[in-house]
C-alpha cells in the first residue's frame, strides 16, 4: 500500500483489541518518530510519556471522560510540554549543537542571541501557547507514522490534564500533559472500522495559485 492508501486506512479508533500489543520494534519506532519531529527552531520543547500499565490506564479512563480506548489500548502516549520553558533551554540546545556538529561560537552566537532574546520577550502564557503548537506537530507526525506502520490510534484532546498530571506524577518531571494518543490495534467489532471516510473533495479543500 502507498502512503495515501495508508492514510485512507487510518481512522480515530473507537475500540481497541485488548489482546493485541505493539511489539518493541513498533513502540520504539513511535519513540523515534516523536524525537525526530520537526519543532520550531529545532528546540524540542516537548516530552513524550509512554504508559503500558493496565492499572494506570484504568485510572486514566475516568480522567478521559470515560473513553474506554485508554484502557483497551496497547500503550497510551501522552504528549507534554515543559512547565517553565525559558532561554536556559535555548542555551542547552546550542550546547548540544556544538557537541554534535562542533560548530564554532562565532557562527552559533548570533542565532543563539536572537533566540534567547525571543524567549525572554515572551510571557509565560505566550511560551505555553507556542509549546502547545509544537505538540500538535508531534501528534500529526505520530498519526502519519502509525498509518504507515498499520498501528491504530485515536488522538484525544478530551481529557482532564490536571488529573492526568496527578495520576502520572508529571509535576516531578516539570511537565504537563497536552495531548493523548492511545495506540494499538482496532477491534473487529469496532463499528467505525468499515465506515467510509468523510472528507471534502480535493477541489473544495485545496486552493492552487499559478
Amino acid at each position: 500500500m502507498n502512503i495515501i492508501d495508508n492514510l485512507r486506512w487510518r481512522y480515530a479508533t473507537k475500540k481497541f483489541d485488548k489482546t493485541k500489543k505493539l511489539s518493541d520494534f513498533q513502540i520504539n519506532t513511535l519513540k523515534e518518530t516523536f524525537n525526530l519531529t520537526a519543532t520550531s527552531y529545532g528546540l524540542q520543547p516537548l516530552k513524550l510519556v509512554v504508559v503500558q500499565n493496565k492499572k494506570i490506564q484504568a485510572q486514566l479512563v475516568s480522567a478521559s471522560y470515560n473513553q474506554q480506548q485508554i484502557f483497551q489500548a496497547s500503550h497510551v502516549l501522552i504528549i507534554c510540554i515543559q512547565n517553565n520553558f525559558s532561554s536556559k533551554d535555548v542555551e542547552k540546545y546550542f550546547e548540544l549543537s556544538k557537541k554534535i556538529r562542533n560548530t564554532p561560537d562565532e557562527i552559533i552566537n548570533p542565532f543563539k542571541d536572537f533566540l534567547v532574546k525571543e524567549m525572554n520577550n515572551k510571557t509565560t502564557e505566550e511560551l505555553e501557547v507556542w509549546n502547545k503548537n509544537q505538540a500538535y506537530l508531534a501528534l500529526g507526525n505520530l498519526l502519519t507514522v502509525c498509518a504507515v506502520e498499520k498501528i491504530d490510534a485515536c488522538p484525544m484532546e478530551g481529557f482532564n490534564p490536571k488529573l492526568y498530571d496527578e495520576i502520572l506524577n508529571l509535576k516531578s518531571h516539570q511537565i504537563k500533559s497536552v495531548l493523548v494518543l492511545p495506540v494499538g490495534f482496532r477491534s473487529e467489532d469496532d463499528y467505525m472500522k468499515d465506515l467510509a471516510k468523510i472528507r471534502k473533495n480535493i477541489e473544495d479543500s485545496i486552493i492552487e495559485i499559478f
